[in-house]
């Protein structure tokens, strides 16, 4: 299981990582996040959509309700310009402390 205070500071690039693929809804995204991880991050509700919310009041991500293809009514979440400058930025940052833990955690120091 990961710590609370991890899944915390992932959320944001994940879920912008998750609508860069293309648009969804909230549900959808839970279910994303689940199968990508395996099952080691298992969001809810209460918790994906403040954050939803935040992303949206920062222009990070847009919404609209549109009819899904079942008829009910849904929230769909894509990622804005804005949004996808931020996502290039986290990945540079979560590949740079990616690879200062593996140098620190493997025997050998590897290559850049």
């Amino acid at each position: 299981m990961i710590s609370k205070t991890l899944v915390a500071a992932s959320t944001k690039p994940v879920i912008l990582s998750i609508l860069a693929s293309g648009e969804m809804y909230g549900y959808q995204i839970i279910q994303h996040v689940t199968e990508v991880s395996g099952g080691t991050l298992e969001w809810s509700e209460g918790m994906l959509y403040p954050v939803l919310h935040r992303m949206e009041k920062e222009g990070l991500i847009q919404s609209q309700w549109r009819i899904s293809d079942n008829g009910r009514r849904r929230k769909y979440y894509h990622v804005t310009k804005l949004g996808q400058e931020e996502l290039e930025r986290d990945q540079k940052e979560w590949m740079q402390v990616h690879r200062i833990l593996t140098r620190l955690w493997s025997p050998l120091s590897l290559p850049d």
